[in-house]
């Protein structure tokens, strides 16, 4: 008899709402995996190039998530910083808020996003 989930990865799925361009909302579910954390870390980039208020990662589905799968969430949080992009949790199954919490993302998650950096200007030609 064997114990603990099946060996075998659910595949992962995601789509994207642009429906709110401030506030748009990666839905995923499955295994969030090593074998499957590319195409949703490629997501997040993409959308995160739009440079929205907030990016929603929405886990209702979510059935696992590994190491590699947490860092997807910890790159978003650390992409999103220099635009002041919110990362929100929506749908957290009960063991992956035991993870967040666990490994302290939760806390990063609750910080509060600093302003968009602003480009420095650069200095006039021939001032020193």
């Amino acid at each position: 008899m064997t114990h603990g989930r099946n060996p075998q990865v659910a595949p992962l799925t995601m789509s994207i709402d642009h429906s709110d361009p401030r506030s748009p909302v990666i839905v995923v579910a499955g295994d969030l995996t090593f074998t499957t954390a590319g195409p949703l870390r490629t997501a997040v980039d993409r959308v995160l190039d739009g440079r929205p208020a907030v990016l929603v990662l929405d886990f209702a589905g979510l059935l696992f998530i590994d190491s590699t799968g947490l860092s997807v969430i910890v790159h978003a949080w650390r992409e999103g910083q220099p635009a002041g992009t919110l990362i929100r949790l929506r749908g957290t199954p009960r063991f992956l808020t035991t993870i967040l919490d666990m490994t302290g993302v939760s806390s990063l998650l609750a910080r509060p996003a600093p302003a968009p950096s602003a480009a420095v200007p650069e200095p006039p030609a021939g001032s020193a």
